[in-house]
């Protein structure tokens, strides 16, 4: 089972690769967003933004989030960090509901180039 210090190092490594990226990535990494993670094996959820390309945690809170964010996830902690390392594809954890993503409509289609 994945640390919170694990899922943490997750998304900074998830932020790192959005700020790296090139073309339609990097455009849609560009968004201006809060964004949660719910991780919830743990129980526990990262909040902050998606701005400037990349991912910035601002805190973890325990339980769910508390208010709702504009892009919000939710999955176990060992599903985030073997999606950030290429072992888990995201369309497969999505469509079997192991990773859930909401977000309006428009964001959904911009974030899919990320996907």
């Amino acid at each position: 089972m994945a640390t919170i210090e694990a899922c943490r190092a997750a998304l900074e490594k998830l932020s790192d690769n959005m700020q790296g990226a090139d073309g339609d990535v990097r455009a849609a990494a560009a968004l201006d967003r809060s964004v949660s993670c719910h991780i919830t094996d743990l129980d526990v959820t990262f909040v902050g933004r998606l701005t400037g390309g990349r991912i910035e945690v601002d805190d973890t809170r325990p339980g769910p989030p508390h208010e709702k964010a504009q892009i919000r996830l939710a999955m176990a902690g060992d599903d985030l960090v073997d999606l950030v390392g290429g072992e888990l594809n995201f369309a497969t954890a999505w469509g079997t509901g192991r990773v859930r993503l909401e977000a309006s409509l428009l964001d959904l289609f911009r974030l899919r180039k990320l996907l």
